[in-house]
């Protein structure tokens, strides 16, 4: 009898943890791979030679256009900031307007829910 329930619990296990493991191929890793992404922080101004200091950061944990929004969002949020992130190579190049200390880019990444591994 009580192999009979054990073997009926890891059945419900291994049930619940392929549905959730479906659901998230379905929909991304962190949202909808459809056209509801999450909605972007603009920055107002976008011109380049107005930021004098540049940081990119390496990070990890960024798996489709869903992450390197809220990555992106994450940092542009910074004042001075305009962030562009880098899927592919898994980088966000910050360019600042004045220089922002790596603890405080690390901070905002690490609360976007990803790690920067490191800061160049």
């Amino acid at each position: 009898m009580a192999t009979i329930i054990i073997c009926l619990v890891l059945a419900a296990i291994i049930f619940l943890g392929i549905r959730s493991y479906r659901k998230k191929m379905a929909s991304g890793c962190c949202g909808s791979e459809s056209d509801a992404a999450p909605k972007k922080v603009r920055v107002q101004d976008q011109n380049l030679s107005h930021y004098p200091y540049e940081k990119v950061l390496k990070i990890d944990g960024m798996t489709c256009r869903n992450c390197v929004i809220h990555v992106q969002n994450a940092l542009n949020s910074l004042d001075g900031v305009f962030a562009k992130v880098d899927l592919d190579k898994r980088i966000a190049k910050v360019y600042m307007k004045e220089e922002v200390p790596d603890q405080l880019l690390r901070k905002a990444v690490s609360e976007a829910g990803y790690m920067v591994i490191s800061v160049n």
